[in-house]
């Protein structure tokens, strides 16, 4: 079985700004925007909510969405984020129980 990948978005808080990524180890990664453990851009902009994220089992893949999502428009990556986060929930604690 190939290793999963995730795409997610984080936000800073509902209709917030918004950042999107790719990983093989969602819950690492996203500790490490909470923790901001580098400087970057989800530190800078306090960017530490996961509000949404979509499962691959090719990384190729997932690396391809993350890229199509990055060039949509701020109203079709909130339509998307409130299709399954309406409240804007941060979703960490779902991921790591």
């Amino acid at each position: 079985m190939d290793k999963l990948s995730y795409v997610y978005m984080l936000a800073s808080r509902p209709y917030g700004t918004l950042y999107i990524g790719v990983t093989s180890d969602l819950i690492k990664r996203i500790w490490q925007h909470k923790e901001a453990t580098v400087p970057s851009f989800t530190k800078r902009y306090d960017v530490k909510r996961l509000v949404w994220y979509e499962i691959h089992t090719d990384i190729t893949q997932a690396i391809l969405r993350e890229k199509q999502l990055k060039r949509w428009n701020r109203d079709w990556k909130i339509n998307l984020i409130q299709s399954t986060n309406p409240t804007w929930h941060d979703l960490y604690a779902q991921i790591c129980s």
